[in-house]
């Protein structure tokens, strides 16, 4: 069984907001090795590799030419940063629409603050993601300034929707350090308004709010060649299914279908529609019709976070397949600190840099019935700029 994900999983799970998605194996023997690992061994071993590493700052020997702002939703990385965590989720409305939203989101943050706080505290008390964000982004810069001299010195920012180092601050930082190009990269494989989009619309509200325009010439990498979401967000035209889809069956070609498998969706919260099948009745299905040795593999996840060492290594595979009689499970392991996947980052950047391209071709087009306005301000601010 195959199980999708991207990065704002941790996020909506932890607002049982929106839904996920997951590719899941039937069955663990592959026809190529796969790097695997226990849920136990991940939730210790990535948390706690969290908690003692501090993320390297990219070494500046030049003034920084071209800079590149890796989106994400980024993921407290103590206790103590959990409630502001929830709080900057919930009044987010590129992510979610709430009644009298601006009073509705305290009052959820503080009662959802304390179980939250629970599940880090099972995976080490906080999020790696920031650690390997940094790794990833000191490989990629790296092997840029060999790839691409002409744009170079390059140096990677974070940007997080939801705890620091925010948006808003990664964008101060890029004008201090005077780069003449900016790229926004989200590190959500897939397309959503509700990921990839609320980064891009933080970037817009960012210059409309300080009323100037930016310094340096931006571009962005929208969506990576080829969330969990309510089905009203789906509904209105968001691609992320058929994005999610596409990549799962480059996956299995290149695998030549050696298996069978399954896309299935997580983290569904409350009475409102979901995408699914769900991942954890998925998982009891399969253990009913005698499949029970099973692979699961967070598609959309290019870092572990809560979601790959809380509700995939705890949630299913200690108590649901206990409860469910699997025999064998496993998640693969996340790309995380993977030199190749640093190679594969440095890859795309410089693929976009070539391409002179300021956004994707998709990007240009909004969903067909998108009740946001600041999404077409926000298309308008990345096709307008002049490279």
């Amino acid at each position: 069984m195959c199980s999708v994900s991207t990065n704002m999983a941790a996020a909506l799970r932890a607002a049982g907001a929106l839904a996920r998605d997951r590719l899941v194996y039937s069955s663990v023997r592959a026809c190529q090795p796969w790097r695997c690992e226990s849920g136990a061994a991940a939730a210790a071993g990535s948390a706690q590799h969290a908690k003692s590493a501090k993320p390297q700052v990219h070494p500046e020997k030049r003034k920084p030419k071209t800079g590149i702002l890796m989106l994400n939703m980024g993921g407290p990385e103590t206790l103590g940063e959990v409630h502001d965590f929830l709080l900057r989720l919930f009044l987010d409305r590129d992510l979610m629409t709430l009644p009298i939203q601006n009073k509705l989101a305290p009052f959820i943050a503080k009662r959802r603050a304390p179980k939250i706080q629970e599940q880090y505290r099972r995976i080490g008390g906080g999020s790696p993601i920031k650690m390997w964000t940094s790794k990833q982004g000191e490989g990629m810069v790296k092997l840029l300034d060999e790839l691409s001299p002409h744009t170079a010195p390059h140096k990677y920012y974070i940007g997080f929707r939801y705890v620091h180092p925010l948006t808003e601050e990664a964008i101060e930082e890029m004008e201090r350090d005077g780069l003449e190009r900016a790229i926004a990269f989200t590190q959500y494989p897939q397309y959503s308004c509700s990921t990839t989009g609320s980064s891009l619309n933080a970037i817009y509200r960012y210059y409309n709010e300080v009323g100037r325009k930016p310094t340096m010439k931006w571009s962005t990498i929208d969506r990576w060649p080829t969330h969990r979401l309510l089905i009203q967000v789906i509904n209105r035209g968001d691609p992320y299914p058929q994005e999610v889809g596409a990549t799962v069956q480059k996956v299995m070609e290149r695998l030549g279908y050696c298996n069978p498998y399954r896309l299935v969706w997580q983290s569904k919260v409350g009475p409102m529609p979901w995408l699914g099948p769900q991942t954890d009745k998925s998982i009891k299905g399969l253990c009913e019709r005698g499949r029970k040795n099973i692979l699961l593999v967070p598609i959309a996840f290019t870092s572990d976070h809560i979601e790959t060492l809380y509700e995939l290594d705890i949630e299913y595979s200690q108590v649901l397949a206990n409860e469910c009689g699997v025999e064998n499970i496993r998640r693969a392991e996340s790309l995380n600190g993977n030199p190749l996947f640093s190679k594969a980052l440095a890859d795309l950047v410089y693929s976009h840099i070539q391409s002179n391209e300021l956004c994707s071709k998709q990007l240009t087009l909004s969903c067909p019935l998108c009740v946001n306005p600041v999404c077409r301000e926000t298309k308008s601010f990345f096709t307008n700029q002049q490279l």
